[in-house]
């Protein structure tokens, strides 16, 4: 889940796609990379998002330490959550050392020692590093896990920058949620660049997979910008999420709208996404589930 532009409800739409997952029978992980730890108040974790080191900083961060992700699993009644952490506001600075010292044993023309990089970072040392870039960390970190999970839905930060970068290479399919108001086409524009710039610089593809036209009103901004969306995202789903009480309530009840009000009519809306996101991952439906069961 990704937009650098704040207010988009990127959290929300991530807890109850998750909620959504959850209700199909999926085994969902919900990792938070925000350093203001949104998703973890929205889902009743506020202590977690407080806790003490080690913390998903930690696991990002030192390579020695990929494996207590496992230990910073919570348990929530609809998936289970690594929670944000105020320390990942050192992240940005952290992981952009990672990068330097990447580029440093790579590119000879730096003349660089990376280990002249080492006193500069908290926790991350050359050796933490193999290849031209770190945006892998992360990866590095999910790849540490003791368990396998259907999905693994991981709610980025509302900027650029290095946590959001990690994320989608991660991922390599973004669901991006955006307002129903003008300065959408630019977050979204300036999204596609980041994207692109990542998959030059690592080689990798990444893939939209749908988009989320969310807190949608009746008016005139609202109906242009829907067509907006379906013109860019021709090719892939764009669900429209109105705005409705019963989701506020919900994100304050640390639960999904799917737990907290599922008669909702945005409920429908997310249990739609969660069965397009199975048919797009070939998971069995429900009922293939049981008779797999039986």
């Amino acid at each position: 889940m990704t937009n650098a532009k704040g207010g988009t409800g990127k959290t929300t739409v991530a807890i109850n796609i998750a909620g959504a997952l959850n209700e199909r029978g999926r085994d969902v992980l919900f990792v938070d990379l925000d350093p203001q730890g949104n998703a973890s108040e929205g889902l009743g974790l506020q202590n977690a998002y407080d806790a003490e080191p080690p913390t998903i900083f930690d696991a990002l961060t030192d390579h020695h330490q990929r494996g207590v992700i496992n230990d910073l699993i919570v348990e929530h009644e609809e998936m289970d959550v690594v929670p944000g952490n105020v320390d990942l506001l050192q992240a940005e600075h952290e992981l952009t050392i990672a990068d330097l010292m990447a580029r440093a044993a790579t590119d000879p023309d730096l003349d660089i020692d990376p280990n002249a990089l080492t006193p500069l970072a908290l926790n991350v040392t050359p050796e933490a590093i193999t290849g031209s870039h770190a945006k892998d960390q992360l990866d590095r970190a999910l790849a540490a896990l003791d368990h396998e999970y259907d999905y693994i839905v991981i709610d980025s930060p509302p900027f650029f920058g290095e946590l959001t970068d990690l994320g989608i290479y991660a991922a390599r399919k973004v669901l991006i949620p955006a307002l129903t108001e003008a300065a959408s086409e630019r977050a979204i524009e300036l999204l596609f660049d980041q994207i692109g710039s990542l998959e030059a610089q690592t080689e990798i593809r990444v893939e939209d997979i749908g988009a989320v036209a969310n807190r949608v009103e009746t008016t005139n901004e609202d109906e242009e910008m829907i067509e907006w969306l379906n013109t860019v995202f021709a090719d892939v789903p764009v669900w429209e999420v109105r705005k409705r009480v019963a989701l506020q309530r919900a994100f304050s009840a640390g639960e999904s709208v799917l737990a907290a009000d599922p008669e909702c009519d945005m409920a429908e809306v997310f249990r739609d996404m969660a069965a397009e996101l199975d048919h797009i991952f070939e998971k069995p439906t429900p009922e293939e589930q049981e008779v797999e069961s039986a």
